[in-house]
């Protein structure tokens, strides 16, 4: 049974929401409406029920974050240092004691202000007393903010710890990175810890179960260790050292003889040495693993005398193991459950407990009652039995599923076939990939028995098809294709239709007013007739549209040669003229070499803080993109008065508020 389960502890929201939530139930929990009438003692009483009430609701909701948070002084010494190395244990009680400093002030300022709301004179003083109290309760609760925060991400990371029981029956595995600590505890259990050819795949506990001798076991997989000093070690090596240091478990420490971890031997002995402390009064069990890539026998003198040296300092048990070929797993498991069975009862007999009970153990020793010889006897009929079924003559007796189990290797291991007691009218369909459907038939039993025939139909007719296409692409590509100059000519085409749709897009997207055809008139002679038809003079309308049209921009002869000319033919006169006669600003003037780029019109200083400015407003964009594409000319109306807080309370025989 798990003892510590971290994923019950509620939820701690931040102030604002916490002081939403008490406010909105003093709300719509206690009375709302003085009338006229009321005499000031109940006035008085009015006031101080919503005062009492927001003070035990901060009281009964800081309390339970009080509760349900683990005291690291009551819970396991394991739970409580890694509680320490994962959050800090003094920031963590910090972050606690602040939370309880604010329950002791909400409280205080609820007794004080209930004190004072007993000599309220008028109704306007209990109310300003009362927004008082509340106002001075939400400031208590705005300043302790921070903790609130590392309160909720310490929920959140204890709900994803693994649920550990320090006192179960338990296998650790450790060593270095990348040695097989993970695929190990994939095959003995149903745990799916992510395996990587690289270092530190594994940056928590992991927990597997499994089970041996109708008894569950739990397997835990620890990051991987260096070699160096305790406090050199990160978070990720330090959650191994309080695993190893605070469970009472089979150590199984794994050694990598092919070293294609990145470690050689001698570095993982070392560690081995450096660590060894942590093991002791633990059962532990050496694994010289990958033996599928190098075995033991073909490992170097020196290498073959460092193993050994791990035996001889513990008399330790070494046993060779493969995960990829599977050798020596499930003697690896077999053993190392055997060694903590026997540890725990040699710890029990060590026990001052054993003293308590001894007198009540009894262990009887049967009395010979004569001297004669009582050997086992077996009828004669059952041996005749046996021997005939030894010989063939009569069938084996049959095999119980008891027999079959130990067999194939036992409990846990051992997975019973269903399947053979299926009662089908032919044995054969006992086994079958698709399963029975109705009446003792399956699916396959009502397959069309023509249908390799019609399959080859299919076949025949795709084939056709696919000669008659082929026949088509031939005649296709016997075209003539383009020669190099209509090629070209066809790509400017492309390209220009492209130009005018890309265009015609913008255009489109830009918010520019449209007006309607009926306002735009067709000549000037319409102009002239709708203006006489509302009685308006148009002569002054037409000389001013006459001077217009023949005034028109005085032509400037270029003062430069042919060459000129030729380069800016295709050019309207409009932007000629420009040209010539504008003055030239800075900017144009300092770009006068580049001809080719047209002048920026924009204000920047320089290309840099044009990009500069660009960068900047697609940075601004990716908050509006992420609340749905809101952009800032988009009305929002906020609701100043929800309903749940500045409603009325419910009458009788009503379901909902006024």
């Amino acid at each position: 049974m798990v003892l510590y389960n971290f994923k019950t502890i509620c939820k701690v929201p931040p102030a604002k929401d916490f002081i939403d939530v008490v406010l909105s139930k003093t709300q719509r929990k206690t009375p709302t409406v003085v009338h006229k009438g009321y005499k000031i003692s109940r006035i008085r009483s009015f006031y101080m029920r919503k005062v009492k009430f927001t003070q035990d609701n901060y009281n009964e909701k800081l309390t339970q974050i009080l509760e349900e948070f683990p005291k690291l002084d009551d819970i396991h010494p394991f739970y409580a240092d890694l509680i320490n190395v994962l959050y800090s244990r003094d920031h963590y009680k910090l972050a606690l004691g602040q939370v309880n400093t604010a329950r002791q002030l909400v409280d205080n300022i609820g007794k004080d202000y209930l004190k004072m709301l007993k000599f309220g004179d008028s109704l306007y003083r209990c109310k300003e007393l009362k927004r008082a109290a509340l106002g001075r309760m939400c400031t208590v609760m705005k300043k302790i903010n921070a903790s609130l925060g590392y309160l909720e991400e310490v929920r959140q990371h204890l709900s994803r710890l693994p649920s550990i029981d320090p006192n179960t029956r338990t296998l650790m595995i450790t060593g270095y990175p990348n040695v097989g600590k993970s695929s190990f505890i994939n095959k003995l259990s149903r745990a799916n810890v992510q395996v990587e050819p690289y270092a530190f795949t594994t940056k928590s506990l992991f927990v597997g179960h499994t089970d041996y001798k109708y008894m569950r076991w739990q397997v835990i997989d620890t990051p991987g260790i260096l070699d160096h000093a305790l406090e050199e070690r990160n978070t990720i090596e330090m959650q191994a050292i309080t695993a190893l240091a605070h469970l009472h478990s089979t150590v199984l420490y794994f050694i990598d003889i092919s070293e294609t971890c990145g470690y050689s031997i001698k570095q993982q002995v070392e560690l081995y040495h450096s660590i060894k402390p942590l093991f002791a009064n633990k059962p532990l069990l050496v694994v010289c693993n990958k033996i599928d890539l190098k075995s033991i026998e073909s490992l170097d003198e020196e290498d073959r005398q460092l193993i050994e040296s791990v035996r001889a300092d513990k008399d330790t048990q070494i046993m060779p193991m493969s995960n990829i070929s599977e050798l020596g797993v499930i003697a690896v498991k077999q053993a190392a459950c055997d060694m903590l069975l026997q540890h725990r009862v040699e710890r029990k007999l060590r026990s001052k407990r054993i003293n308590d009970v001894i007198n009540r153990i009894h262990v009887a020793q049967p009395v010979k009652r004569d001297n004669k010889v009582r050997s086992s006897s077996i009828p004669a009929s059952v041996l005749a039995a046996k021997q005939k079924a030894k010989q063939g003559e009569v069938p084996a007796p049959r095999k119980t599923e008891k027999d079959i189990e130990e067999e194939q290797g036992g409990a846990g291991i051992y997975n019973i076939d269903l399947k053979k007691f299926y009662t089908l009218k032919h044995a054969e369909w006992k086994y079958d990939v698709i399963p029975e459907i109705m009446d003792g038939k399956n699916i396959a039993d009502f397959v069309d028995p023509d249908i390799e025939r019609r399959l080859a139909e299919l076949e025949k007719e795709e084939d056709e098809m696919q000669v008659k296409w082929d026949e088509s692409k031939a005649m296709e590509d016997d075209v003539d294709e383009l020669d190099e100059e209509q090629q070209n000519l066809v790509d400017k085409i492309r390209k220009k239709r492209k130009l005018i749709i890309a265009k015609r897009t913008l255009d489109k997207s830009n918010n520019k007013p449209i007006l309607p055809r009926t306002a735009v008139p067709k000549s000037m002679e319409e102009a002239d007739e709708k203006l006489s038809e509302l009685g308006l003079d148009t002569s002054k309308l037409k000389d001013r549209a006459t001077k217009t049209l023949t005034r028109g921009r005085k032509r400037t002869r270029s003062t430069k040669g042919d060459e000129d000319d030729e380069d800016m033919e295709g050019k309207g006169d409009k932007s000629t003229n420009v040209k010539l006669h504008r003055s030239q600003s800075r900017g144009e003037s300092v770009n006068r070499r580049d001809a080719s780029k047209p002048r920026d019109s924009s204000s920047y200083r320089n290309p840099s803080q044009q990009r500069e400015a660009a960068k900047m407003a697609k940075k601004v964009q990716k908050k509006l993109q992420r609340n749905c594409k809101v952009g800032e000319a988009d009305r929002h109306v906020f609701d100043e008065k929800p309903k749940h807080l500045f409603s009325g309370k419910r009458g009788i025989g009503k379901t909902d508020r006024r």
